[in-house]
């Protein structure tokens, strides 16, 4: 049974002045809700695809109609940038305009049998899609998770994350209205309600992008449910800077990837793997970046004490602060972009998922040797080669266990691509054209005339 929760109360990270609050879900709100869209099901699944296509099309204009007015609600909500928080939502709307695009013409296969029959392997909705999304990028994860669910025919209740309430309901309220009702519906709440939601028996796909945790929660629901999970768990991802590139430019990357949004990407450089030989003007390079970086808040104060234990632990297990390190006075979650060298494998800044402005940092002997640590760990989300050299570029993307590797660039890509996480970091393709093949399942059919022998 689901225990009624306080209401949810958000300050603002750069001020600490109150945000505002919201209900969490009760038990009857979620027991209704996952009622209607099991509903709502039918009748979204038997609409033509075209249909859904151009009703994701409606939503993701409606969402950019709003953009302005939910990049404020995000930016107070979550401390990112007025700027950044509208180029997220602009990414949201452009992956609803591609699973718009895309979902009409995904398509099954037709097999080669006997010459009287005919055999067809046939994607299908699984159903009711339980979305968990995280508070670090609410938008553009949410609309990929929810585009790719109900362009298939599946119906949706998203829970944001209760760091984010205010920005994931306003996100609903904007999309709501393109779709029938049922179909899609949002619930704020805490990990109780993520929980009620992740273990309903109407559950068809769980779909959770957040921490380790509760993604092993999620699998152990699922696992008691018959649910499909697709999980996005975190990641603890390396920098390998090998012997023979620009230090300086290196510095250059090594801060993007560990300070843009504060740490706070899923795909952030988590800790760093510098050859000996490079390892002076590096650490330079990268300590005056760091203190020219502009760093907006965390998202609370409770993941800044987080953040900052993390560096305490090292600091007293014999690393060093080059720069930040400290929680600065006055209001707000701020916290400083932080160097530390002389790291060492066993410090949580390396070993485990600091998510914050922090760049620590081991000197490796040789390539081989930076390639070996940045392979050991339980995490496997993504990883960055800086390398001149394309021998050790093919032997790092082949060696690393990540579902995605960089190399010579910490951010970019293609759009489109798919990857599967490995390790703890989650399991099945959370992007691109292979996410609908997560939100569907495929069914063989054998069509023969009676009393043949097809």
């Amino acid at each position: 049974m689901l225990t009624v929760q306080n209401d949810i109360s958000i300050s603002d990270p750069a001020t600490g002045h109150h945000v505002g609050s919201l209900a969490s879900a009760t038990q009857t709100e979620v027991e209704d809700a996952m009622a209607l869209a099991r509903r709502s099901f039918p009748l979204w699944r038997h609409t033509q695809a075209a249909e859904r296509g151009a009703a994701l099309r409606a939503a993701a204009a409606a969402l950019r109609d709003g953009a302005a007015g939910l990049a404020e609600i995000h930016e107070h909500e979550t401390g990112r940038p007025r700027d950044e928080a509208m180029a997220a939502i602009d990414a949201g709307v452009s992956t609803l305009e591609q699973y718009a695009e895309l979902g009409p013409v995904h398509r099954g296969r037709s097999l080669l049998g006997s010459w009287s029959a005919t055999d067809l392997m046939v994607p299908e909705p699984r159903g009711v899609v339980v979305a968990l999304t995280p508070w670090n990028d609410p938008v553009a994860v949410a609309c990929g998770l929810i585009g790719a669910a109900l362009v298939t025919g599946n119906c949706v209740v998203h829970k944001p994350s209760e760091r984010c309430p205010h920005t994931g309901m306003r996100l609903g309220e904007l999309l709501h209205d393109a779709f029938p009702a049922g179909v899609l519906q949002t619930l704020t709440g805490g990990g109780a309600v993520g929980a009620r939601l992740a273990g309903h028996h109407d559950a068809d796909v769980v779909a959770h992008v957040g921490g380790v945790e509760t993604g092993r929660h999620v699998a152990m629901a699922t696992a008691r449910t018959g649910a499909k999970a697709l999980l996005e768990n975190g990641g603890n991802d390396p920098l390998l800077v090998d012997g023979d590139v620009d230090p300086v430019w290196a510095a250059e990357q090594a801060a993007l990837g560990s300070f843009a949004n504060a740490g706070q990407i899923c795909v952030s450089v988590e800790r760093i793997y510098v050859h000996r030989r490079q390892a002076d003007e590096f650490l330079a390079a990268l300590t005056a970046a760091a203190r020219r970086f502009s760093v907006p808040p965390l998202v609370d104060t409770e993941h800044r004490d987080k953040v900052h234990d993390h560096v305490s632990q090292a600091l007293a297990a014999g690393a060093r602060a080059l720069t930040g390190a400290t929680i600065p006075d006055g209001p707000g979650a701020h916290y400083p972009a932080t160097v530390l060298s002389g790291c060492t494998p066993d410090m949580a800044v390396m070993a485990e998922e600091t998510f914050g402005p922090v760049a620590p940092v081991m000197v490796v002997p040789d390539f081989a040797t930076g390639l070996v640590e940045a392979v050991r760990g339980r995490y496997g989300l993504a990883a960055t080669v800086l390398t001149a050299d394309m021998a050790h570029a093919h032997e790092a993307y082949r060696t690393l266990r990540a579902g995605t590797v960089k190399v010579n660039a910490v951010f970019g890509g293609a759009p489109g691509g798919a990857a599967q996480p490995r390790g703890v970091s989650g399991t099945g393709f959370g992007y691109g054209p292979e996410l609908l093949d997560e939100m569907t399942t495929t069914k063989l059919v054998h069509l023969t005339a009676p009393g043949e022998a097809g």
